[in-house]
């Protein structure tokens, strides 16, 4: 039998170190981007963001190697992870250095710290564009991706193929799994539909933009939408467990619809991002305000529908993690959309433990 010589990988694994400030849909969407980074460069990411539940967001998660969160306003040299970040910094050279950041007085701040860290400026690359109009921008933040810095030789780390990999996915830990089931349990589910419904978005968080919520709010639905809707999906599945989900800032909001629709089987999840997860592992679908939560939904393969105000699904409609369908209700403001209209799209989406059937992505006006 010949010999077989086993030659090293010429290819040292590298550890992407990637920059980004967003909000919950933002780090959903980035997951995406980390898986191909990756599996491009053999070694998983570093993640520095902006706010600390990114922490349970990428707990586990087999992309990411790390993660902290800096200061929003503050100096970010001031935050008490900057030493950690700056030796994961120096420690990673001569690996690439993903700025996904671009927001006008987030860049500079990012820029001077790498500056007075040492850090070779040909390890960096800058996304030099912003979310526009035409183009969805997850897929805008998978080309900046494929990008290739200085201090990399481009032929020794090619970009990898398999395109249909490059979707947002998420973790969901079996401890997660385990108080997700107990403390629906608590709550009388014993195995029936559960249909998620999401009414709020970051603007309606603390109690200052509580007070103006339903007349600055492009995407805010009336009481009385709300209410229609879930009369609608009552008499849909009578028997489902119908959960207004949002976050414990939320609660007061969620209680008002709760009471407002007076129906036996719709209960209140004020809950962080570990329960919601968990939640979504096991839904039917999701009714959503386009918001952070619709795309940790469709990242753990929930079918749903999201409606829009003056943001475009064009350039925001979360991708779904598999096969499941993502469509969208889209006007001027959400408040012009039906109950009649969302109940009907919801209608067709296939229940969730059905979920191989071919993904849609669609929009409608």
């Amino acid at each position: 039998m010949p010999s077989t010589t086993l030659t090293a990988d010429p290819r040292p694994p590298l550890h992407p170190f990637v920059f980004r400030f967003g909000r919950i849909g933002d780090m959903v969407m980035l997951t995406a981007v980390l898986r191909f980074l990756h599996r491009r460069y053999g070694a998983p990411c570093y993640v520095v963001g902006m706010d600390s539940w990114i922490r349970d967001m990428y707990l586990g998660h087999p992309d990411v190697e790390a993660c902290w969160h800096v200061p929003r306003k503050a100096p970010i040299a001031l935050g008490l992870a900057w030493p950690a970040v700056l030796r994961a910094l120096r420690s990673s050279a001569p690996g690439p250095v993903y700025v996904l950041e671009h927001h006008h007085r987030q860049v500079p701040r990012i820029k001077r710290l790498l500056s007075l860290g040492g850090i070779d400026p040909r390890r960096c690359l800058f996304i030099d564009e912003e979310p526009g109009t035409e183009r969805l921008w997850l897929d805008c933040q998978l080309q900046f991706a494929a990008r290739t810095p200085a201090s990399v030789r481009e032929r020794d780390y090619p970009q990898p193929q398999a395109a249909d990999l490059w979707r947002p996915h998420l973790r969901v830990t079996e401890s997660e799994r385990r108080e997700g089931r107990a403390w629906l349990a608590g709550r009388g589910w014993r195995g029936e539909p559960l249909v998620l419904v999401q009414p709020g978005n970051h603007r309606t968080m603390g109690r200052r933009r509580m007070r103006h919520w339903s007349d600055r709010d492009d995407k805010v639905w009336p009481l009385a939408n709300w209410v229609s809707l879930l009369e609608g999906i009552h008499s849909a599945h009578p028997e489902a467990l119908i959960l207004l989900r949002g976050a414990p800032a939320e609660a007061s909001l969620l209680e008002r619809i709760r009471a407002a629709a007076s129906l036996p089987r719709v209960a209140v999840a004020a809950c962080g991002l570990q329960r919601l997860f968990a939640l979504c592992e096991l839904a039917h679908s999701m009714i959503s305000i386009d918001t952070g939560p619709a795309h940790a939904a469709a990242a753990l393969g929930v079918p749903l529908v999201v409606l829009y105000g003056i943001q475009s699904p064009r350039v925001w409609l979360p991708r779904s993690g598999g096969s499941s369908p993502v469509l969208a209700l889209e006007a001027r403001r959400v408040g012009e959309i039906s109950p009649q209209a969302a109940l009907d799209l919801w209608r067709s989406l296939p229940a969730g433990p059905d979920r191989d059937t071919p993904q849609r992505c669609g929009v409608r006006r």
